[in-house]
This record gives C-alpha cells, sequence and structure tokens, in this order.
C-alpha cells in the first residue's frame, strides 16, 4: 500500500493535548494506521492514503483520533492523503518548521500531488489542472499505470472527465476536444482543460493506479465572474430546484455556489430575497442589516449588524419555492445599447438586434459586460426574458442610486414601445458599427418600424 510519513517540527514549550476518539474502542478506530517513531525530536503519523482520501468510512474519524502516547508535542494532520501542508495562519507559522517524508512500499508506492487552493480561470480560457506522481517502477513498468480524472457531481458521486493508459487516452462527454494531457515531463499527469465553460466549475479528482497501488489529490476550480440575483416574470418565489437550473441557464449562466454568493457578499451584494444555489441550499446576502432582511442583529456568515449571508438550509427542491442565485463568466462577445429615434416593443428590439447580427442581451450576459467589461449606460432596454434593465459602473445623480449595479425596472409589458435594447454580438459576426457608432431607424415599415433603407437611418452614438 501506499502511505504518507507527515512531521512536524514544533516549539518545544507546552504541549497540545489531543481528545478522546468518538469511536467504540481505539484498536477499532487504529485499523490502518500506524504509529512509528521518527526522526529524533518528532512524532509522525502513517495514514493509508485511500482511506484518508475519504473513500473509506471511518477515515475521518481515524485521522482525528490521535493516542496521547505520543507526548506533548502536537500532532500534524495529513489532509485528505496528499501530499500537501495544512494551511495555518500566519501567525501560527512563525517558530515552526513542516517536513513532509514520503514512505515507499517495496513494491513500489504511488503517491499523488496537487495544488493547495485552487486554480482560476475563466469562460473561454484554457487552464492546466496540475497533478503529479511519484512512481517507484522497480516491480512494474510505467505502461502498467493509469491516470483518471473525474468531476465531483456530488459528494458520492463522480463524472468521467479523461483516462490514460499507456498511450491510450479517451476524454468523455463534453469534455472530449477540450481535455487532453500537459506531458510535462515523467510524473506529470496535469490536465489540460481548453476553452473553459461555466459547467466545468467545480472540483477535480487526479487518481493515479498500478496494479495494485493508488492515490488521488483534488483540484477545485474556480471561474472569475460575477453572482446576480433572478426570478422570471411570474414574480418572486415561484420555482422550484430544478426550475432555478432551468432559468440560469436560459440567461447564460450556472445555480452559483455557496463559495460564490459569500464571495459576492464580500464584494458588496445585498439582495433581500431567498434564492436557490447549486448545492440545494436556500440563502441571500445581506450588506446592511435591517428588520424586514432577516433582523437588524440576526446572525450570517459575517455576522453581527453588518448582515451577512442568511442561510435557509437545504430545502425540499421539488416543492419549494424560491428565486435563484446565478453565475456567469467572461463573455466571449460584446454588449451593446442600440438607441431607436422611438421606443420600441419587444419583438421589434429583437428584430433590430437581428438586423446588426445580434440577437438581444440575456440578463446574465448584461452583469458579465457590466462586471468585467465596464459597460456603464444610463438608459433602460430591453432584455431576451422580457425584462428592462441598465448596467451602472459609475454612480450619479438620477442612475439609479448611490451604489453601482445593473439595475431593474421589472418586467413592462412587452407590447408597449417603451425601451431601446441591449443586443450582444458573438464572436465572429460582422460588426456594422466600427469605432462605436451604431444606428438609429427612422419612418415606416421595415425593420423594427424602420425603414430598410440604410439611407433612412440616422447614425447614433452608442
Amino acid at each position: 500500500m501506499s502511505y504518507l510519513w507527515a512531521a512536524a517540527h514544533l516549539p518545544s514549550q507546552g504541549g497540545v493535548k489531543t481528545g478522546a476518539c468518538e469511536t467504540p474502542s481505539l484498536a477499532k478506530a487504529d485499523a490502518g494506521i500506524a504509529w512509528p517513531s521518527g526522526p529524533a525530536g518528532q512524532n509522525v503519523v502513517r495514514v493509508r492514503s485511500r482511506e484518508a482520501h475519504g473513500r473509506s468510512a471511518g477515515a475521518a474519524t481515524r485521522m482525528a483520533c490521535a493516542p496521547a502516547a505520543l507526548g506533548p508535542r502536537a500532532l500534524w494532520a495529513v489532509a485528505w492523503g496528499l501530499l500537501l501542508l495544512v494551511p495555518v495562519p500566519a501567525g501560527a507559522q512563525r517558530g515552526r518548521k513542516k517536513v513532509v517524508h514520503v514512505l515507499e512500499g517495496e513494491s513500489g508506492s504511488v503517491v499523488v500531488q496537487t495544488a493547495p487552493g485552487q486554480v482560476v480561470s475563466h469562460r473561454g480560457g484554457t487552464i492546466v489542472l496540475p497533478c503529479r506522481y511519484h512512481y517507484e517502477a522497480s516491480a512494474h513498468g510505467q505502461e502498467g499505470v493509469r491516470l483518471k480524472w473525474t468531476k465531483v457531481v456530488d459528494p458520492l458521486a463522480f463524472a468521467d472527465v479523461f483516462v490514460a493508459l499507456g498511450p491510450q487516452h479517451r476524454a468523455f462527454g463534453p469534455y472530449r476536444g477540450r481535455a487532453e494531457l500537459q506531458n510535462d515531463g515523467p510524473g506529470d499527469a496535469s490536465l489540460v482543460l481548453r476553452n473553459v465553460t461555466l459547467q466545468d466549475y467545480g472540483r477535480y479528482e487526479c487518481e493515479v493506479t498500478n496494479e495494485l497501488e493508488d492515490d488521488a489529490g483534488m483540484v477545485k476550480l474556480d471561474l472569475e465572474g460575477v453572482v446576480f440575483p433572478y426570478h422570471p416574470r411570474g414574480g418572486r418565489y415561484k420555482m422550484t430546484f430544478v426550475e432555478a437550473q432551468r432559468a440560469c441557464a436560459e440567461q447564460d449562466g450556472i445555480l452559483a455556489s455557496a463559495e460564490q454568493l459569500h464571495e459576492a457578499w464580500r464584494d458588496g451584494l445585498d439582495w433581500c430575497n431567498a434564492g436557490w444555489l447549486r448545492d440545494g441550499s436556500v440563502q441571500y446576502p445581506v450588506s446592511q442589516a435591517r428588520e424586514p432582511c432577516g433582523g437588524a442583529g440576526s446572525p450570517g456568515a459575517g455576522g453581527g449588524t453588518n448582515g451577512g449571508v442568511r442561510n435557509y438550509g437545504y430545502r425540499h427542491n421539488a416543492e419549494e419555492r424560491y428565486d435563484a442565485f446565478c453565475f456567469t463568466s467572461n463573455l466571449p462577445g460584446r454588449v451593446f445599447f442600440l438607441k431607436p429615434l422611438r421606443p420600441v416593443a419587444l419583438a421589434g428590439a429583437a428584430r433590430a438586434c437581428a438586423a446588426r447580427g445580434a440577437t438581444v442581451a440575456k440578463v446574465g450576459q448584461l452583469f458579465a459586460a457590466w462586471k468585467l467589461q465596464l459597460l456603464d449606460r444610463c438608459t433602460a432596454g430591453w432584455l431576451a426574458d422580457g425584462s428592462a434593465r441598465y448596467p451602472i459602473v459609475n454612480p450619479r445623480i438620477r442612475c439609479g442610486g448611490p451604489r453601482p449595479g445593473v439595475r431593474s425596472l421589472g418586467f413592462p409589458d412587452a407590447s408597449r414601445r417603451l425601451f431601446g435594447v441591449y443586443c450582444y454580438r458573438a464572436p465572429g459576426a460582422p460588426d456594422p458599427a466600427p469605432g462605436g457608432w451604431g444606428w438609429g431607424w427612422a419612418g415606416g415599415g421595415g425593420w423594427a418600424g424602420g425603414s430598410r433603407d440604410p439611407a433612412a437611418w440616422t447614425p447614433l452614438r452608442v
């Protein structure tokens, strides 16, 4: 089997008391863990990497149960069975020297190393999910090593991403044509992922296996982007969990994670309506605590009177109904505002965008353009879902308040001629407005109530 040895040099003053094991007997809880003596002045833990990774039901308990016989020095835990240092606060690192030893089995052990923390990309980008392994091939050839990447889709469910056995490589599902090994020398199992999508966000497992042994490590892929609250025309608190997933997808997004919502709250997101998150929980962020939004002093992620992320916990995803918090990332194309000489209805707005090689922008596309492309326009326009909104980067008088954001006018009557339109042009589409010039229209008939003759159009700065 493959083992990890972790040793910690700690200050000599005082010791850390180990808590009592919660298992019926120490002998049972200690199954699969040896407690050898390390170099002089060290306490050493040896943990089976597969069990430490969590595939065994009692792994977490076994790692938490350290026999008191180890003496007064504190025990450094090996988390998830990876060859990684457990992060500690900056102030606690002074006076400590951490050493990681790898014990190789007689038949050749497999040890996987992955990057601590997370790797960050954006939609359309290329990212390397780092993973390296050490393999003593004295008894077995490298040809017998299998590399497998999977994505964690549920706490106990994995989706295949990529498998390699010798010269044979295969990517699965939506990763076909986008995933390949980096092949940066011996022991490199890193995966190159091209044209990153919103659905690629999440945790990935790198597993290395030979005939007798294996080990695995986790890599978290995060995306740069923006979280936005959403509810459809039918009103607030109308969506089940599945309907919320569908609504986010229709608006060029995915359901946000709890971590993404918390980060958005730290950036100032304040929204007093609960929404579904991708893990099935229902939460909402409050920057300024107030009575209608969970109380002036109710606890949240930030706690106290400064607000926080209110959490309803995990709800029945088929019966209970809430709004949604969606997440979207970088746009491959461009959002622009099309200003008519006279306001148009939603149907006319769609024809106007189509005449310019574009489509009516979705809510997620407008949020991405506001956050990542700094689109700033103090004029409301139609969006694809029938809502009317406008993005403000630099707050100013008569533009919706003192804070930046995407302002919403709700869902007006789509048959009325009320606004211009925000359009989205995909990459490669011809740009009829080079240099930032757009076109208004006048006259009767033709596109969006305007003339088909370009001579009858009026150039406008948009």
